[in-house]
């Protein structure tokens, strides 16, 4: 059997940055998250892990949702050509709020 060649994980840096407004406990648990839900098969969809249907300002076109109570929201694009996965941002969710880098966003 044929081993998948797995994606690799590219950060755009303001998702670096947005990483730095969650509190850093959770920083482990958001790359870890990131490396088992996106290194294989990114666009499959799953229970957490669907397609936007509406652009968003940061051009991604996947939503990963994880977390205690689901709260934190992993944006990114899928470039299949060079077989990579481009994480474009980090954010909060705060009840109906999405907050990323500490600014509160509309989807």
């Amino acid at each position: 059997m044929a081993r998948r060649r797995p994606f690799e994980i590219v950060y755009d840096p303001g998702a670096r940055k947005h990483l730095s407004a969650v509190e850093r406990k959770y920083h482990p648990l958001i790359r870890r998250t990131i490396e088992g839900q996106l290194r294989y098969e990114p666009e499959t969809e799953t229970r957490n892990r669907k397609p936007l249907l509406r652009a968003v300002e940061f051009d991604a076109d996947w939503e990963l949702r994880f977390g205690p109570n689901n709260r934190f929201r992993v944006f990114y694009a899928v470039d299949a050509d060079r077989h990579e996965v481009q994480v474009l941002a980090v954010g909060v969710k705060q009840g109906r709020r999405l907050f990323i880098a500490g600014e509160e966003i509309e989807l």
